[in-house]
């Protein structure tokens, strides 16, 4: 009966509604914020190094998203059992916990604004709301490319995949990703991480293949419809580019983005550096209006398709 796809229509709908209008809940009662206290605690217990660090971080990899996933199946159990919409009604609510649309592009409008007033000051101290590297030595110029590149990267982590896992898992499939990607955000990465982060960051790899190829082609097939951007453009450099990043996955939207847009993004570093898209002109601040335009559109596109599973899945149980 979870799985049933007819009221998880209303359920996505309903989620998406809720996170354009209202936006974020308080951070004291967002599972996300929760996911990521879940992992703190456990994780300040944990080894570092050495093989032990390497058995513990697959064991957090596969137990944390195990207990939220079977959290979420049992919640969305007796709410159905409950009744029908107070499925809805609350389902909606946790799903909107799992994604977000207006969030991503209000960062990115804020980062736009104080670009347009020159004010590197604001612009560096919200950076951090966006990109992990340092703010305080960005140029407008970089700043700008930041901004862009990850608007374009988390198009599929911020609400694509917790989409498409919802409309092929339900309520758990949402939950799950989203603590697959908080343990990759945290600790998937080298550093003090680097045996206790190897499974998370990995196992984020695996469930976002297709999803941030399903991205990267909806974001190339959008250039041919928004003003300032070029579809053959997007479809080469997506194709040429993808693989420079140390990700398997963030190179899709990104590489489309610069291809479309005709610009360069890149990053400085000797572990994790990139350069992506063959440009034909400088980034500017209006390049950050143009990829929050081509989230929209693919959000729109990605919905239509997730709707489409839901159906799907309904059909078949």
């Amino acid at each position: 009966m979870i799985f049933s796809g007819t009221d998880d229509l209303s359920v996505l709908a309903l989620a998406v509604l809720i996170d354009l209008t209202l936006g974020e809940p308080p951070m004291w009662a967002h599972p996300t914020v929760w996911m990521g206290r879940m992992l703190g605690i456990v994780e300040q217990r944990l080894p570092k190094k050495g093989t032990l660090a390497l058995t513990s971080g697959l064991m957090i990899a596969l137990v944390l998203p195990l207990i939220w996933g079977v959290a979420a199946y049992f919640t969305a159990f007796w709410l159905k059992e409950v009744h029908t919409i107070a499925y809805i009604l609350v389902a909606a609510v946790l799903l909107k916990t799992t994604f977000s649309v207006r969030l991503l592009h209000k960062e990115a409008a804020l980062i736009r604004r104080y670009l347009g007033q020159d004010d590197m000051e604001k612009v560096r101290a919200r950076m951090p709301s966006l990109v992990s590297r340092d703010p305080s030595v960005l140029t407008a110029k970089q700043a700008t490319a930041a901004t862009v590149e990850s608007v374009s990267e988390n198009i599929n982590d911020s609400f694509l995949a917790p989409w498409l896992f919802f409309a092929i898992f339900g309520l758990p499939g949402a939950f799950v990703f989203r603590m697959i990607n908080t343990l990759d955000s945290m600790i998937g990465y080298r550093g003090v991480y680097e045996y206790l982060g190897k499974a998370s960051a990995k196992l984020d790899d695996y469930v976002n293949l297709i999803p941030a190829r399903i991205a990267g082609l909806l974001l190339v097939f959008c250039a041919g419809f928004l003003p300032g951007q070029k579809l053959s453009r997007a479809w080469i450099i997506m194709w040429r580019h993808h693989n420079r990043t140390q990700s398997p996955n963030a190179g899709w939207t990104m590489a489309g983005m610069a291809g479309s847009l005709g610009v360069r993004l890149e990053k400085d570093d000797p572990e994790l550096g990139y350069q992506l898209g063959e440009p034909d002109r400088e980034i500017e601040p209006q390049d950050i209006t143009r990829t929050v335009q081509s989230m929209y559109l693919v959000a729109l596109l990605g919905l239509v398709i997730s709707f489409a599973v839901v159906y799907v899945r309904g059909s078949l149980i």
